[in-house]
């Protein structure tokens, strides 16, 4: 499955992950591609949100500050 990264409300990148993904792989998954580690550099994360929809990509959102 494709999911889309939010990062500060803006799409930043995608990623393939497994379809039964919980939120944590789903974590550590998007934390290792290199346009969000490029985005988070130096700050840390607020939120981690995971937005699942049937038959609709995934979207995960990271508020940083």
């Amino acid at each position: 499955v494709e999911i889309a990264v939010q990062i500060q409300g803006k799409p930043r990148a995608k990623a393939m992950v497994p379809p039964d993904a919980d939120e944590a792989a789903l974590r550590a998954i998007v934390l290792e591609l290199p346009k969000v580690k490029e985005e988070l550099a130096g700050k840390s994360i607020k939120k981690f949100i995971v937005v699942k929809k049937a038959n609709v990509n995934n979207i995960v959102t990271i508020v940083a500050g």
